[in-house]
């Protein structure tokens, strides 16, 4: 069991990284793009961060606090809400079709890359 204070350290910590990166992201790719982009690849790097044999505090440090901060429910869901207030209906439905089947597509992506390499890995020792 890790230390209560311990976890916190991690999760801050990856929670500020993932943060930072968040933004990065956002200063590069504008409006709902950059939601889609940042929940896929964070979706992606939890899944393969949860498959992997790591220690508990590596996942509180990289699932927990970097993927936690860099992926964004918040912004997935006031993009959609503006779109179809905008009276865009049918972009708001892509893009919530879109972030949703490619998050869900990305982590498992990574779960099944992380099982294929560990088993490469245990055949080869």
């Amino acid at each position: 069991m890790t230390d209560p204070l311990l976890a916190a350290v991690l999760v801050g910590v990856g929670g500020a990284v993932g943060a930072m990166a968040r933004h990065a992201v956002g200063l590069r790719i504008a409006g709902r793009r950059s939601v889609v982009v940042v929940n896929t690849l964070g979706s992606l790097v939890l899944g393969a961060v949860l498959s992997a044999p790591i220690g508990s505090e590596a996942v509180l440090f990289a699932a927990v606090g970097v993927c936690g901060a860099f992926t964004t429910f918040s912004s997935f869901a006031v993009e959609t809400v503006s779109t179809v207030a905008d009276s865009d209906t049918r972009v708001a439905a892509g893009f919530a079709t879109a972030n949703i089947v490619l998050a869900l597509g990305a982590f498992l992506l990574g779960t099944v890359t992380v099982g294929w390499i560990a088993s490469v890995a245990t055949a080869l020792v």
